[in-house]
């Protein structure tokens, strides 16, 4: 009997009979598995969301699982790095001037990341090194095709601290726990750069102003050394950039045709006029925004819009954009969207020259889930490109899910969070900066 009552508590929190009870993990990332899988998720299967539409797939490949609130960031960055703990935090959400760095172990391997075709940062990027390699003692990682620069590769007085160097090529090399923190030297574009090199847990980051605008990069390499080291103590304010996780499923009907029915290379049996109907689906983390755009095509896009299942709107214009609170203030105010601080957990939605006097930019929670697909009756096709990258071309089938990740960008402040942010504001993007109005002379002050 006691038997049988522990195997129907155990299968009412869905776990079999012997089993622990299935681990939380934040509902955004599920683990890291791929949409459709069916993991318990708070000791529940998953299930679908009532108000799904059978047109929108199976019960298999569409789930709601998102929480209102959004996910909770993973605050472990890279192998050493964690956020120092409040332990006078509120619904677990902090005070951005709260957010402090702090170590496990003392951090010993940094990564170096160099705007390319830039001669004028050579100078600054041999100092740095040399500093790190010889002063610090520490393990330096660099982009292979940083050290094939003519300038770098022909400079004979930099050739013994090139062979302290560890090298890594994107795409190929996983530097995940090798790295404890980040250094740019650049503009925004190499933070960027440096967020798509981390698909899940991401190391600090400590950029440099040496690019044009440098939104995101806070400090001056004027005094490097002092502020370098005092990284490396440890304590340092932070603001942790949520990041958009992207899966990009694209469907692709490939008509086989034969003289007679047979196997292909593949081990497929098919036969005359079959189609072979195979997805493929990948996943990308994203800093500033998802663009969904025309393309070359003249036509205006035609994308439909879901939000947890239902179909909000259909954009009919030149595109869309999907962003994160750090992207709100790219590419979605220069198309009209307001400015929203990192710390607030939430996803912008900005329409690109739609064609609609009333279709204005939105903000929605952090934790629900986007989809956008072609309309049934879109005229061309769309095209996609993630943080300015990876750019290609969604046809009609192929979905967008987007959500917020669990995975943020620990970006280092230079003061901290609030007063870094509006000093951006006024000093790269002249935020409210006027000639003030002259006061009023009283009568008193005439004579």
């Amino acid at each position: 009997m006691d038997t049988d009552k522990e195997a129907a508590a155990a299968s009412r929190r869905g776990a079999g009979p012997g089993l622990e009870p299935a681990g939380y993990c934040c509902t955004a990332c599920d683990g890291g598995e791929q949409p459709g899988r069916g993991n318990p998720i708070r000791g529940r299967p998953k299930s679908r969301s009532l108000s799904a539409s059978p047109a929108l797939g199976s019960s298999s490949d569409f789930r709601r699982t998102r929480s209102l609130h959004g996910p909770s960031p993973v605050t472990k960055f890279g192998p050493k790095a964690c956020m120092l703990q409040n332990p006078k935090t509120v619904m677990h959400i902090q005070d951005p001037a709260s957010q402090r760095l702090t170590w496990n172990k003392p951090p010993k391997s940094v990564l170096v990341i160099k705007k390319i075709r830039d001669a004028s940062l050579l100078q600054p990027f041999k100092e740095l090194c040399i500093f790190l390699t010889e002063v610090k003692g520490m393990i330096v990682y660099v982009e292979r095709k940083v050290l094939e620069d003519p300038a770098i590769a022909g400079d004979d007085s930099f050739v013994a601290v090139k062979k302290k160097f560890c090298t890594f090529r994107e795409d190929y090399d996983d530097i995940s726990d090798r790295v404890d923190f980040i250094i740019c030297l650049g503009g925004d574009g190499t933070l960027l750069y440096a967020s798509s090199l981390f698909q899940e847990s991401v190391p600090p980051v400590m950029a440099f102003h040496l690019g044009s605008l440098g939104f995101l990069t806070p400090f001056n390499f004027d005094s490097y050394q002092s502020q370098v080291t005092q990284i490396i103590e440890g304590n340092a304010a932070i603001v942790l950039r949520s990041r958009l996780k992207v899966w990009v499923v694209k469907e692709h009907g490939e008509k086989r045709t034969s003289v007679q029915a047979g196997v292909d290379t593949k081990g497929l049996i098919l036969t005359n006029g079959d189609v072979e109907a195979t997805r493929r689906a990948v996943q990308y983390q994203v800093l500033n925004e998802v663009v969904v755009d025309r393309g070359p095509s003249s036509y205006l896009s035609n994308v439909d819009l879901f939000l947890d299942g239902h179909l909000i709107t259909t954009v009919q214009g030149d595109g869309v954009i999907v962003s994160t609170p750090t992207g709100s203030t790219a590419y979605a105010v220069a198309a009209g969207a307001s400015m929203i601080h990192p710390n607030v957990p939430a996803i912008m939605i900005t329409p690109i020259c739609p064609h609609s006097l009333s279709f204005r930019p939105i903000v929605v929670p952090a934790g629900v889930e986007l989809k956008i697909m072609l309309s049934p009756e879109a005229r061309n096709t769309a095209w996609v490109s993630f943080d300015g990258r990876k750019r290609q071309e969604i046809c009609h089938g192929d979905s967008i899910t987007i959500t917020t990740s669990c995975f943020p960008v620990p970006s280092i402040c230079f003061r901290d969070p609030v007063n870094d942010w509006f000093e951006s504001l006024a000093q790269c993007l002249h935020w409210n900066v006027r000639k003030k109005q002259n006061h009023l002379i009283s009568e008193e002050e005439e004579f």
